[in-house]
């Protein structure tokens, strides 16, 4: 029996992350991927894939992943074996290797394991810090692969001005981390920027993905034990102390607090209230920005020209939106982005027309196609779907456009069971080049300088050539006038 009570009291002092429900699930998760890597168990052969003109280290297939699901779980529905994979995916446990988006498919697509230096069950809290000094890393490395996506340079630049007094320290950290990088070997390299980055995918998520991490359980646990700093990934604690990080820290079992325990969670939100926050002014800058440029177009806001279409029955103001006769007011909107001037249909026509002064009209066209094609009935989207792959994409296209490797591969994957999404990620691609090269020189052209500064130009022109008509007439008729006049004296 005394043995007895004592395995209790061990087990009543054990740390209670263990017995959390995310903990028992990462470890089952857990022993599902070990043996999916154990190859002589009869895990997934794990290989080196040849690519154009490189090799893929390390990978495995989407196709392989999902097969040992089904032979070794003993699950009959394919459907089922993909929803787990995607939950062991979301996870960050495997990750494919070309994309931000954390889920399993049972095609060729290429995944990679994760680390166990990077497992969720290692309690990771990663700080806006580290995450700061990787974005950084990621920009100092020139390499199509590392370029950071669109929502990840928003991030950088959020960071950079909520970290502006520690940016200097933050940038010499990834420097140094950058310069031990490189004495790595190539394709151990390879596989650790792809771990580190699907790891960051886990905490930081694509805008729009599920974030596992964002309901955490434990988190209801450290209300009891405030005394817990968050684990940080490169050792930089995002307050700017020094003091240590206890990752590990066994949890007393559940007592009465006492006085002492009072005064150290008083001081402790001391503390708390005098960290270095993030302003509601910051927080909101890009709202307020936003929200300052487009005031003068919100008819609730700004009076309208030449009537309020939601105040009194008068449609000229729509009239006026919908023409292809632009107003000075219209034309300067389209500067504040290309998806402002794609969407109106004056901005659409003199886009293509200066991209087709500088021969690169395909651009559009293809990407105006592609919208066409996601809003045409279903009976028609095959049909349309391959029109546009031979005018655009196959070899010898009359309008071919320029693609790179990854979308063209991708995009002839989805044809072979064509849909309205078949052609997204070469759209994406096009949108991009466009908005970063195109569109720069748009608006510095003529063409959109034109129309900006000098819309009132051809009415005055056409009053000053009235003016000028009556002025010429007038001068004309006083010579006809004297000439008369002399002919008759003449005469006489």
């Amino acid at each position: 029996m005394a043995e007895g009570s004592k395995d209790q009291g061990v087990a009543a002092i054990s740390d209670p992350e263990e017995d959390s429900p995310n903990m028992i699930v990462y470890r089952k998760i857990e022993d599902i991927v070990m043996r999916i890597q154990d190859e002589k168990a009869g895990g997934v052969a794990i290989r080196t894939v040849k690519s154009f003109l490189s090799k893929i280290p390390s990978v495995v297939s989407g196709v392989d992943i999902v097969q040992w699901l089904m032979k070794n779980l003993s699950i009959d529905d394919p459907a089922e074996a993909i929803h787990l994979g995607s939950l062991i995916a979301a996870h960050g446990y495997i990750f494919p290797i070309n994309d931000h988006v954390l889920t399993l498919k049972d095609d060729g697509t290429l995944y990679r394991f994760q680390s166990p230096y990077f497992w969720p069950s290692n309690c990771w809290e990663p700080e806006n810090t580290d995450y700061a000094i990787y974005l950084c890393k990621r920009t100092m490395q020139n390499k199509a692969r590392l370029e950071l996506a669109d929502y990840e340079a928003e991030n950088l630049a959020r960071l950079q001005r909520a970290f502006a007094r520690k940016w200097e320290f933050i940038f010499m950290q990834a420097e140094a981390q950058v310069k031990i990088d490189r004495k790595k070997d190539k394709a151990e390299r390879k596989i650790l920027d792809s771990q580190e980055r699907a790891f960051w995918d886990v905490h930081r998520p694509v805008p729009g993905c599920v974030n596992t991490t964002e309901m955490d359980i434990r988190k209801c646990r450290r209300e009891r034990n405030p005394h817990r700093v968050k684990k940080s990934v490169y050792g930089v604690p995002d307050d700017g102390q020094s003091q240590p990080s206890p990752i590990h820290i066994s949890s007393q079992p559940t007592r009465k607090p006492t006085k002492e325990d009072v005064q150290k969670e008083i001081t402790f939100l001391n503390i708390q209230l005098d960290r270095h926050c993030m302003k509601v002014s910051k927080v909101a800058d890009s709202l307020m920005s936003y929200t300052e440029q487009f005031m003068e177009y919100d008819p609730f806001v700004s009076a309208t020209e030449p009537s309020n279409p939601w105040i009194i029955d008068d449609t000229s103001f729509w009239d006026l939106e919908a023409s292809r006769d632009p107003s000075q007011q219209r034309v300067k909107k389209w500067g504040f982005a290309l998806e402002e001037a794609l969407k109106d249909p004056a901005g659409r026509d003199q886009f293509l027309k200066f991209l087709e002064s500088e021969f690169s009209s395909e651009n559009l066209r293809f990407w105006l196609a592609v919208q066409d094609l996601k809003r045409r009935p279903l009976q028609e989207v095959s049909s349309r779907a391959q029109e546009i792959w031979q005018e655009f994409l196959a070899e010898g296209a009359p309008s071919s456009i320029n693609l790179d490797s990854h979308s063209y591969e991708r995009t002839s994957q989805n044809l072979k069971d064509p849909g309205r999404y078949s052609f997204e990620d070469a759209q994406e691609h096009i949108f991009k080049l466009m908005k970063s090269d195109s569109y720069a020189r748009f608006l510095r052209s003529n063409i959109y300088q034109d129309l900006l500064f000098a819309r009132k130009k051809p009415a005055d022109t056409e009053q000053g050539r009235r003016t000028s008509l009556e002025k010429f007439t007038r001068s004309v008729g006083k010579s006809l006038t004297g000439k008369r006049l002399t002919g008759l004296m003449q005469s006489s």
